[in-house]
C-alpha cells in the first residue's frame, strides 16, 4: 500500500533540506502545509520522522534510512515522465464555492493577482448561499461566514467584516445627511435574505422607529449594492466588499458609527484535503489578501 504521495514529497524535501521552512519555499507552499503533510505521513506510518527543535528539524535514524530509499524514487519518476515524451502540466484547478456577492465584489477582482502570484493555480468558481453541510458537490474550498465548527472541515478565517450605511456621493449632494435622523428623507435599500440589517442599525443608532421616505427590496445583495452605487438609495454596506467602491469614490459612508459587527469570511476545507499543498497555498493567499482589505473606516 502506497503512503500519501503529497505527504511523502513534503517529507523528502524537508528531510533533504533539514528544514520545514526551506522545504516550503522549494515546494511553493506554506511552512504550515509542510508540517501538516509530515504529520499526516507520520500518522500513516505510525512513527515519528523528525526530532523537532526550535529552528530546525532532525531526521530520526529510521527516517534517515527511509529518506535514502525514497529520495531517488522522485528523481526516477521525473526522468520516466520526461522519457515518456509528453510535457507535464504544472497547472492545478481548484473548485471553489462562494456566495455570488462575495464572488463578484471581492474574489473576482483579485483573481488576476492570484494568477500572477501563483500561475500554477486555476480557480473554478460556483456561487451558492447554501450551508456548507448541505452542498451536494464536493469542493476543494467553500467560502462562507463564520467561524463555524463544521464536522469534517477545517476552518480558516481570512477576512473580517463590519457594516455601515453607504450611498453614492451624488445622492448626498441632492439630499445631504447631517445626522442619522435625516434618513427620513431617503430611500433605504433592503435585501430580502438580510431583513434585519437596517432595523439592527437603526436600533444601534437609537432611532428604531424611524420611517424612511421609501424602501426598495431586492432579492440579491449584489443588486442592493449596485442600486446604492446608481443613486437609488442607501444600503447597509459590508466594508470589505465595497472597499474598492469607497476608494474610487463610487460610494461614500455618511455615518461611520455605529458599525454592525458581521460574521467573518472563512474558507472551509474538507478534512481529507487539508494536507493538499495547492489548497494550502490558495488559503494562504486568501489570508494575505484579507489582511489588506479588512474593514477600515476613516
Amino acid at each position: 500500500m502506497l503512503p500519501p504521495l503529497n505527504a511523502l514529497r513534503a517529507f523528502e524535501a524537508a528531510g533533504r533540506l533539514g528544514s520545514f521552512k526551506d522545504a516550503a519555499a522549494e515546494l511553493h507552499v506554506t511552512q504550515g502545509a509542510v508540517s501538516q503533510s509530515v504529520r499526516l505521513l507520520e500518522d500513516w506510518l505510525g512513527a515519528a520522522l523528525f526530532e523537532r527543535h526550535n529552528r530546525r528539524v532532525v531526521l530520526t535514524p529510521a527516517a534517515s534510512a527511509y529518506l535514502a530509499d525514497v529520495g531517488p524514487l522522485f528523481e526516477q519518476l521525473s526522468q520516466a515522465t520526461a522519457r515518456f515524451g509528453f510535457p507535464v502540466s504544472a497547472t492545478r484547478t481548484l473548485s471553489v464555492n462562494a456566495s455570488a456577492t462575495f464572488t463578484l465584489r471581492w474574489l473576482v477582482p483579485r483573481l488576476e493577482g492570484l494568477r500572477a502570484r501563483h500561475p500554477g493555480i486555476e480557480v473554478q468558481v460556483e456561487t451558492s448561499n447554501r450551508p456548507v453541510e448541505s452542498l451536494q458537490t464536493a469542493y476543494d474550498v467553500v467560502i462562507r461566514g463564520g467561524p463555524d465548527t463544521l464536522y469534517g472541515y477545517a476552518t480558516h478565517v481570512f477576512l473580517g467584516e463590519e457594516r455601515v450605511p453607504v450611498c453614492s456621493p451624488a445622492l448626498l449632494q441632492r439630499l445631504p445627511l447631517q445626522v442619522p435622523e435625516d434618513l427620513r428623507q431617503h430611500t433605504l435599500l433592503h435585501t430580502s435574505s438580510l431583513p434585519r440589517l437596517w432595523p439592527d442599525w437603526l436600533a444601534s443608532a437609537r432611532i428604531p422607529a424611524l420611517k424612511p421616505a421609501a424602501a426598495v427590496v431586492f432579492d440579491h445583495f449584489y443588486l442592493t449594492l449596485q442600486a446604492a452605487i446608481d443613486g437609488v438609495g442607501i444600503a447597509m454596506g459590508p466594508i470589505a466588499l465595497v472597499s474598492s467602491d469607497l476608494q474610487a469614490g463610487r460610494l461614500v459612508i455618511p455615518f461611520a458609527q455605529p458599525r454592525l459587527k458581521s460574521r467573518s469570511y472563512c474558507a472551509y476545507v474538507p478534512a481529507d484535503k487539508t494536507a493538499d499543498e495547492t489548497i494550502a497555498l490558495f488559503c494562504a493567499w486568501l489570508q494575505e489578501e484579507g489582511s489588506f482589505s479588512g474593514p477600515t473606516l476613516q
